[in-house]
């Protein structure tokens, strides 16, 4: 008599159970936090992250993603490093330079895998070539590696530092071109001020330090602190995944990618917002997006960061030499990018 009193109740529990199974919408899953702190305030090199958030590409990964901005782009790295952010989106040279200072820091992934930084010129300075700054003046941000690319680039035009006058301006890089306060500025994105240059009408000559003798590097890169990669790394493998989705989507929808970067800051132009968005998305993305670079997403080249660091040990920026396997993991990159649904 009991067994059959209770096959009833057992018969109702179990279809209760299933009952709420089915209602997804009731359950709130449980996702991991995940706090990114970026280099600056939204802008077009974030595309991918802006529009994998505003897709919900983060929270489909189980992820609960905060994008933070800080007030100084040096700042991210230290966070990820004193273990009060999970990762940075920083640069190879910061990466470098932290890790020779001790800091557990490793570049999971490039975002943006050749130089943005440019020196530029306008026309109204008459400069032609870099030999022609003899006796001018450059503005830098005070970045102290930055330095090293001026005397690089002077030294190849046959030039030395003392044939030019520094003056250090911070952020006031553009302000000080156009003002006539220096007739060269070092250290300007030629895809952001470079382009905000060209639809303002000042007529620039933007010079990528690639093509001026510096090495070619990373110039945005997504860090983590090593011994979480070690620990803990799903978290971090699902977000680059996410990350990649979202630079796709960007890529194959740069208008939408546009208002997602604009809705993101309002202090943005949204003419030379589109214009930026248009040189910087064949930026993202290794072989998926127009104009890659033929590598996977994220994809990083440990042959070029050796020469980067090696280079970077003679002009005495880095004490000294180390590798670049150290430094750098390609083993949270998504397997195939290729069976990442764009959604």
């Amino acid at each position: 008599m009991k067994r059959f009193t209770l096959l009833p109740l057992a018969i109702f529990a179990c279809l209760a159970i299933s009952a709420c199974g089915t209602k997804s919408e009731d359950v709130t899953p449980v996702r991991d936090s995940l706090s990114v702190a970026m280099d600056w305030y939204p802008n077009p090199d974030h595309a991918g992250f802006l529009v994998a958030q505003e897709q919900g590409y983060f929270e489909d990964a189980g992820l609960d993603v905060s994008l933070d901005s800080p007030t100084d782009p040096s700042l991210p790295i230290k966070l990820v490093a004193a273990g009060k952010a999970d990762l940075a989106l920083s640069y190879e040279p910061e990466v470098l330079l932290a890790r020779e200072q001790g800091l557990d820091v490793v570049s999971v992934a490039s975002v943006i895998d050749q130089p943005l930084t440019s020196m530029i010129w306008l026309k109204k300075s008459k400069i032609k070539r870099v030999r022609d700054l003899k006796g001018k003046t450059v503005s830098t941000a005070g970045i102290p590696y930055q330095d090293a690319y001026l005397k690089a680039i002077l030294q190849r035009a046959g030039l030395t530092e003392n044939d030019v006058k520094k003056v250090g301006v911070g952020q006031g890089l553009l302000p000080s071109i156009i003002s006539g306060r220096a007739q060269a500025t070092l250290g300007p994105f030629w895809n952001i001020e470079g382009v905000q240059l060209k639809m303002e009408g000042q007529k620039p000559t933007i010079n990528p330090v690639d093509q001026l003798g510096v090495p070619t590097y990373s110039e945005m890169v997504l860090v983590a602190k090593g011994s979480e990669i070690e620990e803990n790394p799903d978290p971090i493998r699902l977000f680059i995944t996410a990350l990649a989705r979202g630079t796709r989507f960007a890529a194959s929808h740069p208008n939408q990618a546009t208002q997602s970067v604009l809705a993101a800051n309002d202090a943005l132009d949204p003419k030379v917002t589109a214009a930026q968005m248009r040189v910087t998305l064949p930026l993202l993305g290794g072989n998926e997006s127009p104009g890659g670079n033929g590598r996977p997403f994220g994809h990083q080249s440990t042959t070029e960061w050796q020469a980067f660091i090696n280079w970077m040990v003679e002009q005495g920026v880095l004490a000294n030499p180390t590798r670049a396997v150290d430094a750098l993991t390609n083993e949270l990159l998504p397997v195939s990018n290729l069976n990442i649904d764009e959604g």
